[in-house]
C-alpha cells in the first residue's frame, strides 16, 4: 500500500512539473496572461503534489 501511494505522489509531482512548464513556455513568449493562467494551475497541481506526498509519508510511517 505505501508503494502505491508513492507512486501516486510522485504521478501528481510529475503533473505538477509539465505545469510549470507550461507556464514558463508561456511566460517566455510574453503571453503573461496565459502564463499566470498556467501558472496557477501548476501551483494547485504542486499543493495536491505536496498533500499526497505527505500523506504517502504518513503511510509508510505507520508501516514501521
Amino acid at each position: 500500500m505505501p508503494r502505491e501511494a508513492h507512486t501516486r505522489a510522485a504521478e501528481h509531482h510529475e503533473t505538477a512539473a509539465r505545469s510549470h512548464r507550461t507556464a514558463a513556455e508561456h511566460h517566455g513568449k510574453g503571453d503573461h496572461a496565459k502564463g499566470r493562467e498556467e501558472s496557477m494551475k501548476a501551483h494547485g497541481h504542486s499543493k495536491t503534489a505536496h498533500e499526497s506526498s505527505e500523506a504517502a509519508h504518513s503511510k509508510s510511517q505507520s508501516q514501521k
